[in-house]
């Protein structure tokens, strides 16, 4: 929907609120998408958000609901009764009811899952909030369509239309056996062109890619990525088909693990947005602020340990910043790299050989700065920095080189070791690895500094 359009919809909404016009709201919004409803309503209050879902049919406000960003879901569900919300889960599919269940208070929580009339989509909205959301099983829905391989081809299309009821979308036909083991899938097409009578075992096809319960969700991504699935099954240890995962629930995972990463990389503790209060704002930025203000006093100490040459050498002082900038932004891009590869299931092989290849990646890179940075002193810096000559200028060069090295291995290995220790290495691309790079950085540039210069 375009902007302008969106834009007089909204005004007209807010004035058929004002009219108290509730007939008009309902009309004005009976034909539009789920999704740019839920876009509007980013633009009222909650209490005017809350009136404009109340006012829609179950199965439309159902799916608005499920459009809306996550906070301000979080919200609106908290202004409405226990018999409204399983009103709305009622229509909702069940990965998408168990996700809005799953944040509510566990008294209400329970409230609403025994309000559910449906006791079969009651049951399953029960087992998915067993499951870590951060699992095959915390991703998956349970509305699918499957058929038993003793079937033959004309009971398999009336129980398949019958399923069929139930499911939004049929993106794929599993076979399982008479223990719900899952067997493989079934094309539609051969299923159309096959008798009546022949066994679903004589035309389904075994080849099928699963994922179990447990696997991560990272993985199940991953998996989906490399194969171009839609779908993929979902089984328990035992090979029983439980669920599926469809293609959108995997691209919800992945922009929010995005998001999180994003935050992580700039110095955020917690996932915060424009709109929460100044206090979460606060404790999400505090730690890593904390962090680097302990660093830069690290820093002040590796400056003072050396105030003699900065006394003596002054020229090495304008020089400080470009030391610890350049190990900052080396250190960032190697562990970036790094970061991603290990979120695409990328690094394999001998972790030593892509450390060497680190390595001499930043000697060549050190080399063409350290070459430009010496051409620089020759014609411009030597005129004027007091005391600044082609010695000191070696120093310079030497020391970017070196900084460059260290800050390409710290930030190749740090992530590594964050990951082999189940801890999120995306930590490692914002404030830790540029604060890290700082003092080790100038510690370095004094020392050859110190080494060269004689003081």
């Amino acid at each position: 929907m375009k902007h302008e359009q969106t834009e007089h919809i909204i005004q007209q909404l807010k004035s058929f609120i004002e009219q108290r016009n509730y007939k008009a709201i309902v009309s004005l919004l009976h034909d539009l998408h789920p999704a740019d409803i839920a876009e509007m309503l980013e633009h009222f209050s909650t209490r005017e958000a809350v009136l404009i879902i109340r006012l829609l049919p179950d199965e439309q406000a159902a799916d608005v609901i499920a459009e809306l960003d996550d906070d301000f879901r979080e919200e609106i569900i908290k202004r409405m009764s226990s018999e409204e919300i399983s009103d709305i889960v009622e229509e909702l599919e069940t990965d998408e009811a168990a996700d809005l269940i799953a944040d509510l208070p566990e008294e209400q929580k329970q409230e609403v899952i025994t309000s559910i009339e449906d006791a079969e989509h009651a049951k399953d909205i029960v087992d998915l909030l067993r499951y870590d959301e951060d699992t095959a099983g915390g991703l998956m829905g349970k509305e699918l369509v499957k058929v038993n391989e003793n079937w033959n081809v004309l009971r398999a299309v009336a129980e398949m239309r019958r399923q069929a009821e139930n499911v939004q979308r049929v993106h794929t036909i599993y076979v399982v056996d008479d223990q719900n083991k899952l067997k493989g899938r079934l094309s539609l097409k051969r299923l159309l062109t096959t008798s009546t009578r022949t066994p679903i075992k004589d035309v389904y096809n075994p080849d099928i890619h699963t994922v179990k319960v447990t696997d991560p969700a990272d993985e199940v991504a991953r998996l989906m990525q490399k194969y171009n699935l839609f779908v993929v099954p979902v089984v328990d240890e035992l090979g029983h088909l439980v669920g599926q995962i469809t293609l959108d629930d995997v691209v919800d995972f992945i922009q929010e693990e995005a998001e999180k990463d994003f935050q992580m990389a700039v110095g955020l503790a917690d996932e915060v947005v424009p709109s929460d209060r100044i206090l979460n704002m606060m404790r999400a930025r505090l730690p890593w602020l904390i962090v680097a203000l302990l660093g830069g006093f690290l820093s002040v100490t590796v400056l003072s340990e050396f105030s003699a040459a900065l006394n003596k050498y002054a020229s090495l002082f304008f020089f400080t910043p470009l030391i610890a900038a350049t190990a900052g932004n080396v250190g960032v891009q190697s562990s970036a790299i790094v970061v991603q590869s290990l979120a695409k299931g990328m690094i394999q092989g001998n972790i030593f050989k892509r450390l060497m290849k680190e390595i001499l990646l930043s000697l060549l890179n050190g080399l063409v700065l350290a070459a430009i940075l010496l051409v620089v002193g020759k014609l411009f810096l030597d005129h004027l920095l007091p005391g600044f000559d082609m010695r000191m200028a070696l120093t310079v060069a030497l020391a970017l080189i070196s900084v460059i090295i260290m800050a390409s291995i710290v930030g190749t290995v740090v992530p590594l070791l964050l990951h082999k220790f189940g801890i999120d290495p995306a930590v490692a691309t914002g404030p830790f690895i540029t604060t890290s790079n700082d003092i080790f950085g100038l510690f370095i540039f004094f020392t050859i500094a110190k080494m060269i210069l004689k003081f």
